[in-house]
């Protein structure tokens, strides 16, 4: 089968919503190359996933509902891609760069002796069928352009929100083949107990809008109550919580932050945006009180809109910012939410 292969990664059943950007890639590649786009179930609830993927534009769908693939384990899964790679010799090979995603190229990649890039933010397929690509590297500082050989499966690693995802046509279906899994549980060394889900977590990956604090969110001019340990940190808590969430809630996103506002306990880790936390390409970032050192420009940069609050007008966000507000974000924000309340009638 000459087609292009697009990985559509699942948990407890049901698909992650970025995997649609990635057949929205694959549909682009596909055509261009004139060949099926065929998707890649494993895993529990497969087929019903399978029928979600013809919905989003797959030509094909290849499935395997083996109990070995229900959860998610390196060794089966890069057995299983690994062989159809080889029994199929596909063009190209493409899921988004999350972290099973990255270890699941990789690893398919180095088995079936392939090509991999990462991090893809932009893809164009060349007349001799390699597929040039554009991707960040040194922290998003350069815009690098890559090529695989054409010669070979190209594999594909994209960055999340980096490609549109297909509309989906309810009534469209895709050609379904079940497949047998390359491992049995016997062969398998790692084991799954359980999974222990967190309470309060944050998906920035995934979020459209995002809105973002910083070290200046300690600058909140509410008086901490007498006794307060912390003062600082208690007025930064307070400024993520009833400051910024509102508007990050009025517009339907999620609340991010700095290295140095989750270094000093203003917030989780599970919300720091940047070089040593979460990669994130939303279609809109606000940033409040970051000064936007090149780490934390490294996480956001390809961030579609960037609209940057801050008292400092020599800060390095205003550089990468699309829009800029000189003054203080609590004053700002507030204000802000106030009136998309109105516009929005909420």
């Amino acid at each position: 089968m000459s087609a292009v292969f697009v990985w559509i990664e699942t948990f407890k059943g049901s698909a992650s919503p970025t995997s649609w950007e990635a057949l929205g890639a694959g549909r682009l590649v596909a055509d261009k190359m004139g060949v099926p786009l065929a998707a890649l179930v494993f895993g529990e609830n497969a087929n019903a996933v399978a029928a979600e993927a013809g919905q989003y534009g797959a030509d094909k769908v290849l499935v395997c509902d083996d109990a070995t693939l229900h959860g998610f384990r390196l060794e089966p899964y890069a057995a299983l891609l690994a062989k159809l790679v080889m029994e199929h010799q596909p063009k190209a090979v493409l899921a988004v760069g999350t972290t099973r995603g990255r270890e699941l190229l990789a690893a398919a990649a180095a088995d079936t002796d392939s090509g991999l890039l990462t991090e893809v933010t932009s893809l164009e397929v060349q007349d001799d069928g390699s597929i040039r690509v554009v991707r960040p590297v040194y922290a998003g500082k350069i815009l690098s352009e890559a090529a695989g050989s054409p010669d070979g499966v190209q594999f594909l690693a994209l960055r999340g929100r980096a490609f549109k995802a297909n509309v989906p046509k309810p009534d469209a279906k895709a050609e379904v083949t079940a497949v047998q899994p390359a491992l049995a549980e016997d062969q398998i060394a790692t084991k799954i107990e359980g999974f222990e889900e967190e309470t309060g977590t944050v998906n920035l990956t995934d979020a459209a809008i995002i809105v973002s604090g910083g070290r200046a969110m300690a600058n909140n001019p509410k008086e901490a109550p007498a006794g307060t340990a912390n003062p600082e940190v208690w007025k930064a808590q307070d400024g993520f919580e009833n400051v910024l969430k509102p508007l990050a809630d009025v517009l339907g996103g999620a609340v991010g932050a700095s290295r140095a506002a989750v270094d000093a306990g203003y917030i989780p880790y599970a919300h720091q945006v940047g070089q040593t936390g979460k990669t994130v390409s939303p279609d809109l970032y606000i940033a409040c009180g970051i000064s936007g050192a090149i780490q934390h420009q490294a996480g956001m940069r390809t961030s579609k809109v960037i609209v940057a609050i801050n008292k400092d007008a020599e800060a390095p966000i205003f550089k990468l910012a699309h829009y800029g507000l000189v003054g203080d974000l609590y004053k700002i924000v507030p204000a802000l939410t106030a009136e998309l309340k109105k516009r929005l009638g909420k």
